[in-house]
């Protein structure tokens, strides 16, 4: 049987490993509906979706239509493709707790890629900020990537665990006694300071670096 637009969609998706949820949000659709209608032949696809589905499946529009029978992304000047088959997959966490491995988080919002250059230096995983203590270097909403490691420099930015509480992001400043937590929105998140007896007793434990920011569009 011959595949149809709605077959390469479908099959491409499976192929690169996304969800239907996570097309329909590249997609800019308010669903995933939408994405699984579009598999079935409920719907049709607009002319002016078909070249941004192509971009993001890694393919040229004519594969989608039916007109080419190689899946080979082939695109023109100026234009970037925005997923690439070949990137490591790592989930975008709501929140992380003391005690609880990384891999073992339940609460998983969503996924986002990292080259695998990037993934060979380490584990990585990615967090939602909430709160505005870190405006503008980071507002609510974005997406932080982060390498897991038990410690950064100064004047870096880390995910901290305060006394088994939720990671918060701040930017840490060493001193000979304590590190002090701070955030860049002086307006709203004084500096906090924590002694080195404080670090080992509540504990405060540095369990990330942030290495690159991922700001919706």
């Amino acid at each position: 049987m011959k595949q149809t637009i709605y077959d390469r969609i479908k099959e491409r998706r499976i192929e690169l490993g996304l969800t239907q949820e996570e097309l329909a949000e590249r997609m800019g659709y308010k669903s995933r509906s939408t994405i699984n209608k579009i598999e079935k032949g409920m719907v049709d696809v607009a002319r002016n979706k078909i070249a941004k589905f192509a971009t993001i499946l890694g393919v040229t529009p004519a594969y989608l239509m039916g007109w080419d029978t190689e899946a080979t992304p082939a695109p023109t000047e100026g234009t970037s493709i925005n997923f690439q088959p070949k990137g490591v997959r790592i989930p975008i966490l709501g929140y992380v707790v003391a005690g609880v491995p990384i891999s073992a988080v339940e609460d998983v919002l969503g996924y986002e890629e990292i080259s695998p250059t990037m993934a060979s230096t380490g584990e990585f995983f990615c967090l939602k900020i909430k709160g505005d203590s870190m405006e503008p270097t980071f507002t609510e909403g974005d997406i932080i990537v982060v390498r897991q490691q038990p410690d950064v420099e100064t004047n870096e930015i880390a995910i901290v665990l305060v006394n088994g509480d939720e990671g918060t992001v701040k930017r840490i400043k060493k001193e000979d006694h304590g590190i002090f937590l701070i955030g860049d929105n002086a307006m709203a998140f004084s500096p906090k300071f924590y002694s080195n007896k404080e670090i080992r007793d509540l504990p405060v434990k540095i369990i990330g670096k942030v290495i690159e920011l991922r700001r919706p569009i």
